[in-house]
């Protein structure tokens, strides 16, 4: 897998500031920024995110480009529908040569369960290349493509809905690749907005396990690792 932080909003935090003060101000935008300092920004950030005050957040975005997840992990990635994707066509790429997968750690690890992974997936690739060779459409032929197929996908949200991602997406209870790539995605978004993003991650930082009688245990271990980041 391979995480890009592509492009973002020039000075994100400085636009949300901004966007704050201009709720609580009488004089003009430029005057405002003339007026906001690095330290300003810091502070005032810090009240908003301590109050709640998270729609100004939306003024700043962020896009990412992913490389080798699997069909499972963008299944997941869309289902956080205030974002935008784009992502590679099944139907116009085709993987008559052979497609690539993702194979999950808990198969990879263990050689029986590797053979039988890799035997069904040499077996889904020949009728794929069968079914193309005979003429049939790429877009008809994709239905035999495993969930494990690779794919390729650019990923834009708002910083409002980047915490709301960390926050269930870093949980040791995601599913195992999406959990990897929203700890890559954070890891790249926190140095460009450092307040913004100074105690995102998995709900159980702030407070109690929001995941109650399915929580992890490992509590503790979580929210060092990600006061490590």
């Amino acid at each position: 897998m391979k995480v890009a932080l592509l492009q973002h909003t020039p000075e994100p935090e400085l636009t949300v500031a901004l966007a704050a003060r201009l709720c609580y101000s009488q004089v003009d935008i430029e005057a405002l920024k003339e007026r906001l300092s690095g330290a300003d920004i810091k502070n005032f950030l810090d009240k908003i995110m301590s109050l709640g005050h998270q729609s100004v957040l939306e003024h700043a975005s962020f896009t990412f480009g992913v490389d080798g997840i699997s069909r499972v992990t963008s299944h997941q990635l869309v289902r956080h529908r205030v974002a935008s994707y784009s992502q590679q066509s099944q139907r116009y790429v085709s993987h008559k040569e052979r497609f690539a997968v993702v194979t999950p750690p808990s198969i990879a690890g263990n050689p029986e369960h590797a053979a039988l992974f890799e035997a069904q997936v040499a077996a889904l690739h020949a009728g794929y290349a069968a079914l193309i060779e005979a003429g049939v459409p790429p877009e008809d032929a994709r239905y035999l493509l495993p969930n494990a197929t690779q794919t390729k996908i650019m990923i834009t949200m708002n910083a409002r809905e980047l915490l709301h991602f960390f926050a269930v997406r870093c949980c040791e209870r995601a599913q195992w690749e999406i959990r990897e790539m929203a700890i890559e995605m954070l890891r790249l978004v926190g140095p460009v907005a450092p307040t913004v993003f100074a105690k995102a991650g998995p709900g159980c930082l702030a407070g109690p396990c929001p995941e109650g009688a399915m929580c992890c245990g490992k509590m503790a271990r979580v929210r060092e690792f990600f006061q490590g980041m």
